[in-house]
C-alpha cells in the first residue's frame, strides 16, 4: 500500500507570503520584522539581488545574508532557497523576486533574447515559463517559511471618453509572473505614503484564518509574524470580533477606511456607493468593530 490517511491536523504548515510595493514602501523591513517573529531563534536566510541592500538592516535584525549576482534565472532561485534550507533556515527572505520576472537573466530577458535569436512568438516562452513552473513547484514543497519582497508599479490605461483623452489609474500591480501571486498564503500591498502598512483597498490576498493577525492602520510587525508562526504550528492566536464578519462587509469597511483619510467628501462618495441593503448590516459590523469610525460614517 503507497499511500496512508491519517486524520487532518494543522502542523508545520510552510507559509508564502508577498510584499509588494514601490521603493519606500517599506517593504524589507516590513519582511524582516515578519520574519523576526515567525523565527523567534533568528534563523532567518536573506537572499539578496539588490546589490546587498538588505546588510543596512544587518544592525537592527539577525539574519543569514547571501548576495546572489546575475543571472536571475528561476534555477539560480531554486538553488538559493535549498541552499538557505540546508543552512537551517525556518523562514527565507527573497529580496527583490521581482528580479526573477524582469531581471537580467530572468523569465522576461530570457524570453527577450530568444527572440532576438530567432524564436518566434509563443515559442520564446516556452523554456522560461517552464522554467519558473519548476521554481513554482520547488516554493510549493518548501518545509521554509517564504517572504518575497516584490516591486510594483502604479499602473494606468488611456482611453478615450467622450471624445477626450482619459487616464485612468488601475492602481499598484506586483512585478511578477501573472500566476505568482494566486500562490501565496497571504499577499500585500505597500506604499510610500503609509510604510509597512498594508492596503486592503489594493491588491492583497488575506484568508478569514489570518485577518486578525495584520490591520490597515498599523505597520506590520514581529507579531504578526509571531502568530502567523503559531497558527502554522497548529495553534489558535485567538478570535477577534471581526472574525465572523462577512467577507464582502470587510472589504466595505476597507474601502470607507481608507477613503475617511482622505476627509469627509471622499467617504460620502464612497458611502453613496454601497449597496442600500448591505448599510444597515455594514453600520452593525463598523460598530463592533472599531465603533470610533463607525460614527464617522454618513447618514
Amino acid at each position: 500500500m503507497t499511500f496512508q490517511f491519517a486524520p487532518a491536523k494543522r502542523e508545520q504548515v510552510s507559509l508564502l507570503i508577498a510584499l509588494a510595493g514601490a521603493s519606500g514602501s517599506g517593504k524589507t523591513y516590513s519582511a524582516l520584522r515578519l520574519a523576526k517573529g515567525m523565527s523567534p531563534t533568528s534563523k532567518i536566510a536573506f537572499i539578496d539581488t539588490e546589490a546587498r541592500r538588505g546588510l543596512h538592516y544587518a544592525e537592527e535584525f539577525q539574519f543569514m545574508h547571501a548576495d546572489m549576482r546575475p543571472p536571475f534565472a528561476p534555477a539560480r532561485f531554486i538553488e538559493a532557497i535549498r541552499a538557505a534550507e540546508a543552512a537551517g533556515a525556518d523562514v527565507v527572505i527573497i529580496d527583490s523576486a521581482s528580479h526573477e520576472y524582469d531581471g537580467e537573466g530572468g523569465i522576461m530577458d530570457w524570453a527577450d533574447r530568444l527572440q532576438a535569436d530567432g524564436v518566434k512568438g509563443p515559442a520564446a516562452w516556452k523554456d522560461p515559463k517552464a522554467a519558473h513552473k519548476k521554481l513554482m513547484n520547488a516554493l510549493l514543497q518548501c518545509r521554509a517559511s517564504i517572504i518575497f519582497c516584490l516591486r510594483a508599479d502604479e499602473k494606468i490605461e488611456i482611453v478615450r471618453e467622450n471624445n477626450k483623452t482619459v487616464v485612468r489609474p488601475l492602481g499598484w500591480m506586483p512585478i511578477c509572473e501573472k500566476r505568482f501571486m494566486f500562490e501565496m498564503t497571504a499577499s500585500f500591498t505597500l506604499t510610500p505614503d503609509k510604510p509597512g502598512i498594508p492596503h486592503f483597498d489594493l491588491p492583497h490576498k488575506l484568508q478569514r484564518q489570518h485577518r486578525a493577525f495584520f490591520t490597515d492602520t498599523q505597520p506590520i510587525s514581529e507579531e504578526s509574524g509571531q502568530m502567523l508562526a503559531e497558527w502554522a504550528r497548529g495553534g489558535n492566536p485567538g478570535p477577534t470580533l471581526a472574525d465572523d464578519i462577512p467577507d464582502d462587509l470587510m472589504a466595505w469597511d476597507s474601502k470607507l477606511r481608507s477613503a475617511s483619510h482622505l476627509g469627509m467628501p471622499a467617504l460620502q462618495e464612497v458611502w453613496a456607493t454601497v449597496p442600500t441593503n448591505i448599510k444597515p448590516l455594514l453600520k452593525a459590523a463598523l460598530d463592533r468593530i472599531h465603533k470610533p469610525e463607525a460614527e464617522k460614517a454618513p447618514a
